[in-house]
Parts: structure tokens; C-alpha cells; sequence
């Protein structure tokens, strides 16, 4: 699945560009060089004569079209840009809540795995259609199965997780608690790998652990209100055992690409089917089925949307990383952070006077800072 997580900086597991972009500097040095040029057009000499001032004019009119196309395309790759950053976020937005309404379904809280490996077949269909002649957005490359399986596994706790402690907490919650994955992730890339933990890293683990801690215990207070959800302690389990599982995958995503020497989608091309299949075989054991031809049509058709949101999800993912820089995918990954907790919250029956506010305020002023 597209990672219900709102992951660090980097495209959650498929959004990793594999095409050359040209990027703002790259451009910034055309106009440079553009700009040179121009200055120099009636100095230039060749074999020490003066070169025609109209064939400078006609210079001066190439250079000019040249910025123009320029300033064009620049025009263009900020309007996609937009346009997928709304993509991504009304998507993301989109599978927390319905994946909430799947989950809250007593039938369908325990197909945890099935559910995954539908995610994971929706990926890599996804991916084969973005690898073929037509699109061509990367080249597949061909790993070994046995190079792959710890990545794959990793890749299906990283997803099966997070889902169980939404089946089993409130949005809020959920997603609060998944603010602990960034200084998570550079604590352990320091533990295993001794890399430089970021001094931000460090600041903001302070104010989004005394966040989420906040929020764990208030939001687990039993209430006499029923229409007010609260989280269970199996919920809180399972979003601590995410956050662990997601920050080891993520950081793995990075040694194995080092590795391998390969993209982020040519990584998941490989892992995605590899996850489904190895899923297959514990399915049977630890799913729960209903009774199917007793589901509701409403609940197939959350289903689909679902799998139609991991899609776009991955692939607006993969545009964003192209077209913007690291700070604009840090500021969409805390735009969505804010917009699912106020949505959250508005869902879940709680007065603004509740005390878990306090610690979604800490929590989420410690990332923004």
C-alpha cells in the first residue's frame, strides 16, 4: 500500500524518480548562459573582424525564443507540479479515511493480510503500466529473489502494521503517532549505518514524543459518551510496532539501493510482487474471512477506491520528487499530517476542550518547527 504513513522526505516506497528532470538550477544556468551571450553579441569577433550586427539581431531573437520556451516549460512544470501535490494529498487523505471505514467493519478488521497484498498487486500493476514502451518513466531491472525477501517482508510488516492500528485506534491517533517515523528513521539510519544524526531530528523527537504520549493516554480514556471513539490498547501497540517496522523499511530502502544500485521504483517493481506472494502463504492461517457474498456493495467499492488511491498515491509520488525540491515535499508531508488530524478530530465526536488537543498541538508544532 501506498504507505498510509506520511513518510520523511523521500517517495514511500514508489517515488522515486527515474527520469532526468531538468531542475531549477539547471535551469537558473541556462538563463545565465543565455544572458552572456546576449551581452556579448555585438563584441564578438572572428578572425579579428566584427561579426554583422544583423546576424547579432538574429542571435538575439534565437536567444530570446530560448528563454521563452524556457520561462514556458518553467510555467508548465509548476502547474503540474500543483496539480500533483492536490493529487497526492486528497489521496492520501482519501485512503486513511476509507481504509477507516473498511476497518471499522467487523467483518473486514481481521483480512489485514489480504487486504495488504491487494495494495501490493495494485503497486505493481501500477508500476508494470509506468515501465512499459508507452510511458517509459523507468527501466525494470531484474533482482534476485533471494536479495529481495528481507526488503519484501519488511515491506508487508511496514504496511500490515500501520493498517492494524488504524482497524483499532482513532484517525487521530493513527496519524499522530505516525509524527515519531521521521526522528524515528534518523535515529535508527545513526544506530545501524552511523550516520549523522540531523540536529532537527534530535529537536523534534523531544516535542513529538511528549505529543504522542499525550495523545495515547487521552485517547484511550474510556468515555460515557459512545459516540465519541476513543483508541484501544491493541491500537496503541500496533502504531509504536508500525513506527518500528516503517523506520527499519525505510531505512533499508536506502542501504538496498546502494546496494543494488537501484531506483526507488525499480526497488519496489521487484518487492511488491515478491510481498504479495510471501503473504499468500500466511493468509490462510491468520486472516479472518467473512462470508463475501454477505459484504455490502458500499464495502467493495471502498475497496477498489482504496486500491485506486495506493495508485495515485505512488504516482503522484513519483511526479512530486521530480518537479519540487525536498522542503516542498516536507511542507505537503505536513500538510496532509494537520489535514487528516483536523478531519480526524471533526470525526471523532471530541469537543475542542478535550486534553488530547493539547497533545496533538505539541506533537504537531514539534515536526512544523
Amino acid at each position: 500500500m501506498a504507505s498510509l504513513n506520511s513518510l520523511p522526505n523521500r517517495p514511500p516506497s514508489a517515488a522515486s524518480s527515474s527520469t532526468e528532470i531538468q531542475s531549477e538550477k539547471d535551469i537558473s544556468s541556462s538563463f545565465d548562459g543565455a544572458d552572456n551571450d546576449r551581452n556579448s553579441l555585438y563584441t564578438v569577433v572572428d578572425d579579428g573582424r566584427t561579426k554583422d550586427p544583423e546576424e547579432g539581431k538574429g542571435l538575439l531573437q534565437e536567444e530570446t525564443g530560448t528563454q521563452a520556451d524556457l520561462d514556458s516549460s518553467s510555467k508548465n512544470g509548476v502547474g503540474w507540479a500543483v496539480f500533483w501535490i492536490v493529487v497526492n494529498t486528497l489521496a492520501t487523505i482519501g485512503i486513511v479515511f476509507t481504509n477507516k471505514a473498511i476497518f471499522s467493519d467487523p467483518s473486514l478488521k481481521l483480512v489485514q493480510l489480504t487486504f495488504a497484498a491487494f495494495h501490493f498487486f495494485m503497486t505493481w500493476l501500477l508500476l508494470f503500466t509506468l515501465s512499459r514502451r508507452r510511458f517509459a518513466y523507468f527501466h525494470p531491472r531484474r533482482i534476485a529473489l533471494k536479495d529481495i525477501i528481507p526488503l519484501s517482508l519488511a515491506m508487508s510488516l511496514n504496511v500490515i502494521l500501520p493498517n492494524l492500528s488504524l482497524a483499532f485506534s482513532t484517525v487521530t491517533f493513527y496519524q499522530i503517532a505516525r509524527i515519531l517515523l521521521t526522528p524515528t528513521v534518523a535515529t535508527m539510519d545513526f544506530a545501524l549505518y552511523n550516520s549523522k544524526l540531523p540536529r532537527n531530528a534530535i529537536l523534534a523527537l523531544v516535542p513529538a514524543c511528549l505529543g504522542v504520549g499525550m495523545v495515547s493516554y487521552y485517547d484511550s480514556l474510556p468515555t460515557k459518551d459512545a459516540s465519541i471513539k476513543t483508541t484501544s490498547s491493541l491500537g496503541v501497540l500496533f502504531a509504536f510496532c508500525g513506527i518500528f517496522a516503517s523506520s527499519l523499511y525505510t531505512v533499508w530502502i536506502k542501504s538496498y539501493q546502494r546496494k543494488l544500485k537501484v531506483s526507488s521504483m525499480q526497488l519496489l517493481f521487484n518487492q511488491a510482487p515478491v510481498s504479495a506472494f510471501l503473504l499468500l502463504y500466511a493468509i490462510p492461517f491468520i486472516d479472518t474471512f467473512p462470508t463475501w457474498s454477505e459484504v455490502p456493495v458500499a464495502r467493495w467499492l471502498m475497496i477498489l477506491m482504496s486500491g485506486v488511491f495506493a495508485a495515485l498515491i505512488n504516482l503522484s509520488q513519483f511526479f512530486i520528487v521530480g518537479q519540487t525540491g525536498p522542503v516542498s515535499s516536507t511542507v505537503v508531508g505536513h500538510l496532509k499530517t494537520c489535514l487528516i488530524v483536523a478531519l480526524g478530530w471533526a470525526t471523532s465526536g471530541r469537543s475542542v476542550g478535550d486534553k488530547s488537543v493539547i497533545g496533538v498541538f505539541v506533537a504537531v508544532g514539534g515536526i512544523i518547527t
